[in-house]
């Protein structure tokens, strides 16, 4: 009797430890949609540095505002994405790197400020390789200015995620496979992987590539493959790829970054729909 106990009792802490270690689920979205999304059960926000932090795009004074309502969300900002502008080179013939670098910092700079933890380095345009253009040399150009651009995230205490994309998006890092052996040449703590289910799942990209991924994988984010509609849409299986985040002690967020038709009628059944599945594979 007191040995079935014992089983009932550690099965049970199993149980606990592995629903505890489940991750959390956040959105990318308006942080105006604050309230929405907090009352749909987001956990945390990414937003468009484009919009919100660029300083092409958002003057000092219009920062310090966002910044202001920054602090009042409920659901708060903790990762950033559209990180370098197409018109800013990384590979090619036309890199400026000290204007991609000075760039950098500014964004980087207003990051730390808004406390976000991650700055998703997705960025297909300015990472396009030119037609005939040397992949070779491409990739090594990259990489240089990705530790670079690390040491800058160093700096401001804020870490870059290199995102895969998929080759409808650009032709340059279009699998998590790649992304990751990119990370692993550049070598920085503040340079790690965002695994992104959506763009495995339109290059048809095993859940297997996440278990080689287990030191470097902090981010990610997650669609249905159609459209890139929201969890629960079309019905995608997202349980192989989150039981092999699972294999891995993922400790991260798990990002929904979809096209809405109706935010206010689809945020709580797509975070429903995920819930489940999570629950699904973490409960085991």
């Amino acid at each position: 009797m007191k040995f079935i106990l014992t089983l009932i009792v550690t099965a049970a802490v199993g149980v606990a430890c592995a629903q505890k270690n489940k991750p959390q689920i956040g959105i990318v979205q308006d942080f105006k949609q604050d309230s929405l999304i907090t009352a749909s059960g987001y956990t945390c926000l990414v937003e468009s540095i484009s919009k919100c932090f660029s300083p092409k795009n958002v003057s000092d004074q219009q920062f310090e505002e966002n910044l202001a309502q920054f602090k009042k969300l409920k659901t708060k900002i903790f990762a950033v994405n559209v990180f370098i502008p197409g018109e800013l080179k990384l590979v090619g013939p036309d890199i400026k790197e000290a204007d991609v670098l000075a760039y950098a910092n500014k964004v980087l700079r207003r990051c730390s400020r808004a406390n976000v933890t991650f700055v998703v380095f997705g960025s297909g345009g300015a990472r396009r390789i030119p037609d005939g253009f040397d992949r070779t040399r491409a990739r090594e150009q990259f990489v240089a200015i990705s530790r670079k651009l690390a040491d800058l995230a160093r700096k401001h205490a804020v870490t870059i995620v290199l995102e895969n994309l998929n080759s409808t998006e650009t032709n340059f890092i279009t699998t998590a496979s790649e992304a990751l052996s990119i990370v692993q040449e550049v070598n920085h703590p503040r340079f790690r992987l965002c695994v992104d289910i959506y763009h495995m799942l339109k290059e048809g990209e095993p859940a297997s590539v996440i278990e080689k991924a287990k030191e470097y994988a902090v981010h990610c984010d997650i669609a249905e493959k159609e459209g890139r509609t929201p969890p629960g849409t079309k019905g995608d299986d997202f349980r192989p790829y989150l039981a092999a985040l699972k294999k891995i002690g993922y400790s991260g967020k798990i990002i929904l970054e979809c096209r809405w038709e109706n935010l206010s009628s689809q945020a709580k059944p797509a975070y429903d729909a995920l819930q489940k599945q999570l629950d699904d594979v973490y409960r085991k």
